[in-house]
């Protein structure tokens, strides 16, 4: 039965990628990180990872991408447990309607960030993880464990390269960071903010880690197959319920109309989605939309939605 299951889960996927690829050359890699403008344009990635532990993939699914904003999601989860919820304090819960790196809506809103997944806000999230003593080095390494953990896979590490591509052009998030600090909403010093958020944003993986690292999301914030609890159940629906809401910038709304499900995406041109009590997914495609999206990535999951018919709406 598990083989039929697995094989019904690869064809179901084949199918779907398979029916995307003319959408690969479509859009524009994130040339602004000089790092990721080197990226191949013409990759294409996609795993599947069920609750049960079925697993199906595609393309270069074992070659890593950067993360980028998907990071965020792992950060938030990270930084609720550590700090609690008093971090909605200082961020909100909102779609932005604006672009991931707007610095309009901020000001209107005296320096507190619409959501967690728009750079302002995942600055923030950045500032309180690491507190009021914890050193950036370990704040890192810490963050890297968390995520290691999530994917049970500890080969799994930060690209200097990009890290230091994207923090040498880090002048718009240093400006959201002075901004925020200005309304006290920053509280550790913007070089640390920026240290630690430009190596997150590295973290290097591929989709079947990526897809492993978001399982527990599907599992009402167990993780399935090691049984660990990683987030509690009310944190773990409202984790899925932020990703469904903003984990798309300004086009959060056309994705969960495309799509149907919880999911992040980034700059890079990775996309994790969630499907609750059944999987999680992770495609690559480093072409991105006009709002920063993986075009053929996001063109994917689409498919395969009407393909499972794995839609939460």
């Amino acid at each position: 039965m598990g083989f039929l299951l697995m094989s019904l889960l690869q064809a179901q996927l084949d199918r779907s990628c398979q029916s995307i690829q003319h959408e690969i050359g479509v859009g524009k890699v994130a040339d602004y990180i000089p790092a990721l403008a080197q990226v191949p344009s013409d990759k294409f990635a996609a795993a599947i990872i069920t609750v049960t532990g079925e697993t199906a993939s595609f393309g270069a699914a074992k070659e890593a991408l950067s993360i980028q904003s998907i990071s965020k999601l792992f950060t938030l989860a990270s930084t609720l447990n550590l700090r609690g919820t008093k971090l909605w304090d200082r961020v909100g819960r909102e779609p932005s309607g604006n672009a991931f790196n707007s610095i309009v809506q901020l000001e209107m809103e005296c320096g507190i960030p619409r959501n967690p997944f728009i750079n302002a806000g995942a600055l923030v999230v950045t500032d309180a993880m690491l507190g009021d003593q914890q050193s950036t080095q370990d704040c890192t390494s810490d963050l890297l464990s968390f995520v290691r953990d999530l994917a049970q896979d500890n080969s799994i590490v930060i690209d200097e390269d990009v890290a230091r591509s994207e923090r040498d052009a880090a002048f718009r998030n240093a400006s959201l960071c002075y901004f925020m600090k200005n309304f006290k909403n920053l509280e550790r010093p913007v070089d640390d903010v920026l240290d630690v958020y430009c190596q997150q944003c590295a973290i290097s993986m591929n989709c079947k880690q990526l897809a492993r690292s978001a399982l527990f999301l599907a599992n009402n914030g167990i993780d399935p197959l090691t049984h660990k609890k990683i987030v509690s159940e009310e944190r773990a629906r409202r984790l899925n319920a932020m990703m469904m809401l903003c984990g798309h910038y300004d086009a959060s709304g056309d994705f969960a109309f495309r799509v149907g499900l919880p999911g992040k995406s980034g700059v890079g041109g990775g996309i994790v989605v969630v499907v609750p009590d059944v999987a999680a997914v992770a495609v690559w495609s480093p072409r991105l939309n006009a709002n920063g999206n993986s075009h053929a990535g996001t063109a994917a999951l689409e498919a395969l939605v009407r393909e499972t018919q794995w839609n939460v709406l």
